[in-house]
């Protein structure tokens, strides 16, 4: 997840340079500014965490959460005040 500033050009510029960086490295957005990405070991995970650090913009905040497939399923989703199906969880996620 992250909390880019996005408030002068240059801002909105290198928001859009590392959501797309994030697009390319396989991650998906769950929510805005809430990319997941599947990774099946933690070799995998540590990829993962190593392109997120690469592509990282020089200001704002970005955390990373290691999140399994059971805790994903236990995740409640809610639009408004109904709620939604949770996606089905794959082996191992990595919420970004």
């Amino acid at each position: 997840m992250f909390d880019l500033p996005v408030q002068t050009k240059e801002e909105k510029k290198e928001y859009v340079r590392f959501r797309t960086a994030l697009l390319r490295e396989g991650f998906t957005m769950l929510q805005f500014s809430v990319y997941a990405r599947h990774c099946a070991s933690e070799e995998y995970a540590d990829a993962a965490r190593a392109a997120v650090r690469k592509h990282l913009p020089p200001e704002g905040q970005v955390r990373l959460v290691g999140v399994t497939d059971r805790q994903f399923a236990k995740m409640e989703v809610y639009f408004g005040e109904n709620r939604h199906r949770t996606e089905d969880p794959p082996a191992q996620l990595m919420l970004f």
